[in-house]
């Protein structure tokens, strides 16, 4: 086994775009204020949100609160990078709403891929947005065709363009791995510099007179006929609030018994361009893999590799604790299958890893909506997957807090009920049971055996409790 590597402040993608930009803290809420819109949450979720309320309403006033030193400092600067939309939902999303609102979600989010693209160019922001496509291949017989329902579905309703199969040969040509197989391509999706994106939207912010608190802990929040929120320092009227916590909402009543946090770990190289052009990965694309505790990586624009995966922790409780930032033994698992993926990258160090935690909700998919009280809106649940769909997220959310309807708003993740696991402490010890159990029926099934039929048994509950699990 190897040693575990030195663990990222926040994250590697963090640590690269604090040295290129230099943003400076904005100093914490002190003292009593009013605002038309107060945000909680200074993630991609917040942060788009306030964008579209202040596009939409130039005047409006706007208080957007983050608990730590920078926005973006949470799972908004510390995932994969990986910009998509929801086509790869597409059976799920037929389950679900059906046919006719499932293409329409889907289009939605594939757009923001595009709007995301333009808002970059339109603002001056690099964050690295490589339009290669998102490359997911089968890494054991196990996998093999995971596919298929998914794209016979697409060809089924005229959409089959959004994928390319491929087959082990194809696979090869785009990256060089011992263990890639056959896989599926969606040509439309990107990478980008996750941290850099959180950033950019920060500076936008600030520049259209958004009042961004950093530092800002809330303690509690009151909803009726207005929002009042307090912090360690101060406190914030507002007309309408927005709810942008994603895992964090775990810790709140109304989202107990909805969001399990689970943890997600990344490693990154040192640059080392010449042994991806020996490899073939030169076109960008971001790649994963069909297990359901998947692996995810993608290139960097000087030659490293970030790879990284879901794994066995889940939260107890909230869940929000140090270990789904960092826990050893996932990361040093985490560097042993990247060796096994790229062995012949042995002899490049890795320079750092980290991890964050993802908000799951049963369906996989993001919901959004009002609280009783009715002055405070939420969005939450996007799984791992929120790159591009917070950004249509943030649409749905200012209109919600303007009171506009519009067609973001009649999009059916609005107001869905969100699937309801067992309560404490079920919850967390089934959680922890089950994640183990997915994680060891991957593992077997990555050096070809069979889980034994307790792990197996296990791990395919929660799908035939109603729960979705990913691929």
């Amino acid at each position: 086994m190897t040693a575990s590597p030195r663990q990222a402040h926040v994250s590697w993608w963090m640590e690269e775009a604090r040295a290129a930009l230099g943003p400076e803290p904005q100093p914490p809420l002190t003292g009593a204020t009013t605002a038309d819109v107060v945000i909680l949450g200074g993630g991609y979720t917040g942060l788009w949100t306030a964008w579209f309320v202040t596009e939409r309403d130039p005047g409006c006033d706007v208080v957007l609160l983050e608990g730590d030193e920078l926005c973006g400092s949470g799972p908004s600067g510390c995932n994969g990078g990986f910009c998509y939309g929801m086509w790869e939902d597409l059976d799920a999303l037929i389950r679900f709403f059906g046919e006719t609102q499932a293409l329409r979600m889907a289009e939605t989010a594939q757009r923001s891929v595009d709007e995301i693209e333009a808002w970059l160019s339109a603002n001056g922001v690099d964050a690295w947005f490589t339009r290669g496509g998102h490359l997911t291949v089968a890494t054991s017989a196990a996998q093999d065709g995971a596919w298929a329902s998914l794209v016979s579905t697409a060809h089924r309703l005229d959409v089959g363009e959004r994928f390319i199969e491929l087959d082990a040969a194809a696979v090869q040509d785009r990256c060089r791995s011992p263990v890639f197989r056959g896989g599926l391509l969606q040509p439309d999706n990107a990478t980008l510099q996750p941290a850099r994106l959180a950033l950019g939207l920060r500076a936008a912010l600030l520049e259209r007179g958004v009042r961004i608190h950093e530092s800002s802990h809330i303690t509690r929040f009151r909803d009726g006929s207005s929002v009042e929120v307090e912090t360690t320092s101060g406190m914030v009227r507002a007309a309408r609030g927005v709810l942008a916590l994603g895992a964090w909402s775990a810790s709140l009543p109304s989202f107990r018994r909805t969001i399990v946090p689970r943890g997600t770990y990344i490693v990154v190289t040192e640059p080392a361009p010449d042994r991806l052009a020996e490899i073939g990965w030169t076109g960008g694309e971001g790649l994963g893999d069909w297990r359901t505790a998947l692996h995810y990586f993608r290139s960097t624009p000087d030659g490293r590799i970030a790879f990284g995966a879901a794994a066995a922790t889940a939260g107890a409780g909230v869940g929000l604790g140090p270990r789904l930032r960092y826990d050893e033994a996932s990361i040093v698992k985490l560097v042993d299958d990247f060796r096994r993926f790229f062995p012949s990258w042995v002899d490049v160090p890795i320079e750092a890893a980290w991890g964050g935690p993802m908000d799951v909700t049963g369906r996989h998919l993001p919901s959004f909506g009002t609280l009783p009280g009715g002055a405070m809106h939420y969005g939450v649940g996007y799984t791992g997957g929120g790159v591009g769909p917070c950004h249509f997220g943030g649409k749905i959310l200012a209109a919600l807090a303007l009171g506009v309807e519009d067609e973001h708003t009649t999009l059916p993740l609005v107001e869905l009920p969100m699937m309801r696991f067992p309560p404490e402490p079920v919850r967390s010890v089934g959680a922890a049971v089950t994640q183990h159990a997915i994680v060891r029926k991957d593992e077997a099934e990555d050096v070809g055996l069979q889980a034994d039929t307790v792990t197996d048994f296990i791990a395919r509950l929660p799908r035939r409790m109603g729960y979705e699990l990913g691929p």
